[in-house]
């Protein structure tokens, strides 16, 4: 009791005096709280805001949210990357709605029923809108715990993982457990960073083993286990007399599913077989006649995502008689594209 006190009590003041000002911490609403845990999964704070605050403007409620198109959804998600939390987000809201009425479920086991939450957005929610003692624990969590009381099982295996869960609880003030648990992710946002901490100006730096030992650069541990993967795609890119173009939505179990693409041509590296080009041109767009066609890029564009990395060439191919599937350039702005393609038409636009 007395260490959780010595921890809950000062971390609780510090956060009272020093919490930044962010817009769902002006309710308990269990709606606005789930949306904010959702954007901010894998994503800093400065960039959720931004969207976090188009959400809100757009839905007024999870009944708005639910009765939405996923396009819309995808389209307003664009640029904040992982969609498949933009998914999750749309069904956990039909589910609320169609299961519940449209009354969020107020217990950390019945909200790990939805779609898209985990231990950590389960216990965010249920201590934040409903007061219920469960600790949360994401990266800030095990960075602060690790290095202040010296913890060095590694935090992406079952025993780590079990171990800070358990600690967490018990440190947690369950008299207050929402702003605990705010205070704490705060804390470690702002003070305990993973890079240059303010271990100077830290509160708990009598007592921190990584300050004293100088190992803050060491905590928390944890164990390289994925290798990134080497994608070579190849984008062929029809652009029927700067009219028209073909886009296709990508609906296998892959990165990007549900978003929009060009015609996409993956292959082993950025060298292969002219002929098996020309082929899968004629065969996946069914051009008929002559065309045109360039490489846009000379030099792959390389485009990084958390365990895979893209290199991306797009080939502009002009036909002279029209093709089936043709969409308006225009149009392109109300679909959802990956940030990837995005950035390719917008430039495509200015030097063409």
């Amino acid at each position: 009791m007395r260490q959780k006190s010595s921890f809950s009590n000062p971390l609780i003041m510090w956060y009272l005096n020093n919490l930044r000002d962010l817009p769902w911490r002006k309710t308990k609403d269990p709606f606005y709280i789930w949306l904010s845990e959702i954007i901010l999964q894998q994503t800093r704070v400065a960039q959720g805001t931004s969207f976090y605050e188009k959400f809100v403007d757009e839905f007024d409620d999870i009944f708005a949210l639910a009765a939405a198109d996923e396009k819309h959804i995808l389209k307003l998600w664009q640029g904040l990357g992982y969609y498949s939390r933009a998914r999750n987000l749309h069904s956990a809201a039909k589910t609320v709605v169609n299961e519940y009425n449209g009354t969020f479920p107020n217990t950390y086991k019945d909200l790990l029923k939805l779609k898209g939450i985990g231990d950590y957005t389960a216990s965010a929610i249920a201590s934040i809108a409903f007061n219920q003692p469960h600790a949360v624990v994401d990266g800030n969590v095990y960075r602060v715990l690790s290095r202040i009381f010296g913890i060095k099982t590694p935090i992406n295996e079952s025993k780590g993982i079990a171990e800070f869960k358990l600690l967490a609880q018990n440190l947690l003030d369950v008299d207050d457990p929402g702003t605990h648990n705010q205070a704490l992710m705060e804390f470690g946002a702002m003070v305990c960073l993973p890079q240059k901490p303010k271990c100077q100006t830290c509160i708990f730096n009598h007592r921190c083993y990584a300050f004293n030992e100088s190992k803050t650069d060491l905590l928390p541990v944890k164990i390289k286990k994925l290798k990134v993967r080497k994608r070579y795609f190849n984008y062929l890119v029809v652009d029927y007399k700067g009219e028209a173009t073909v886009i296709r939505q990508r609906l296998k179990k892959d990165i990007w599913q549900n978003l929009y693409e060009f015609p996409l041509l993956e292959t082993k590296n950025d060298d292969f077989d002219n002929s098996t080009f020309e082929n899968f041109i004629f065969q996946e767009l069914s051009i008929k006649g002559s065309f045109k066609l360039r490489k846009f890029n000379e030099i792959p564009v390389v485009h990084k995502l958390s365990h895979q990395t893209l290199f991306a060439s797009f080939w502009i191919i002009e036909p002279e008689e029209k093709v089936e599937e043709l969409y308006p350039w225009k149009d392109l702005k109300s679909l959802a594209l990956p940030v990837l393609l995005q950035n390719f038409v917008d430039k495509y636009h200015l030097v063409n």
